[in-house]
């Protein structure tokens, strides 16, 4: 079941339209048959479903990176995510380089390559022990902020990313990665993400998702 495609407001970026409706959106990741064999030590490129709080699928996700890279490097690899509307279509891409997400190397932090049309950027700050991020428009300016837990591999609970202002004061949303029991967790690279932003730039809505990659 698929969302119904919304008018697109005046300056809203195609295919980004259907950001407009909704206050939440669910990913989920699709396993592969190899990759969810433990036998076979298999890393597949990952794909994504996203949907609304209703379970219309909104867009489709798909990684780009090759072999090598996933097989080495695992989840602090580069990689392209291709975001596609329900029609096929590419409605944007996020890329991640391979940098260090480690507050030991303050100078390999997590910082995207220029785009070519770029929509929002998504920065890694500086922190002792938490996982920070700032999340700028096109013009490099501070939106938001997005703040994770001291541990992001927490056992019999969630993982939640806050959403917050930039002086962060006030929570706008939360990225929430949802526990999936022992055995999903210990053999599968199986991913709930739920995301919740509200009264903010559509541009930024689904672009906040990045940082949270397991």
């Amino acid at each position: 079941m698929v969302m119904p495609v919304p008018d697109r407001p005046l300056g809203c970026p195609p295919g980004l339209e259907y950001l407009t409706q909704v206050d939440q959106l669910l990913v989920n990741q699709k396993v592969e048959l190899m990759e969810g064999n433990l036998s076979w030590g298999w890393e597949a490129n990952n794909q994504y479903v996203v949907k609304n709080s209703l379970g219309q699928q909104v867009f489709f996700a798909a990684e780009e990176s090759d072999f090598c890279t996933r097989m080495a490097c695992g989840p602090v690899r580069s990689f392209l995510l291709h975001i596609q509307d329900n029609l096929g279509q590419d409605v944007m891409t996020l890329s991640r380089p391979l940098n260090c997400g480690s507050c030991c190397f303050p100078c390999c932090l997590q910082e995207p390559p220029p785009p070519r049309n770029p929509i929002c950027y998504v920065m890694q700050n500086w922190h002792p022990f938490l996982p920070k991020f700032t999340i700028q428009n096109e013009r490099k300016e501070p939106v938001l902020k997005t703040v994770g837990p001291f541990c992001d591999c927490k056992c019999c609970s969630d993982v939640i990313f806050e959403v917050m202002s930039l002086d962060e004061s006030s929570v706008i949303g939360r990225i929430s990665k949802q526990w999936t029991g022992f055995k999903a967790e210990a053999f599968n690279n199986f991913v709930i993400l739920v995301c919740a932003v509200i009264g903010y730039l559509v541009h930024n809505v689904m672009v906040i998702v990045y940082p949270v990659h397991f």
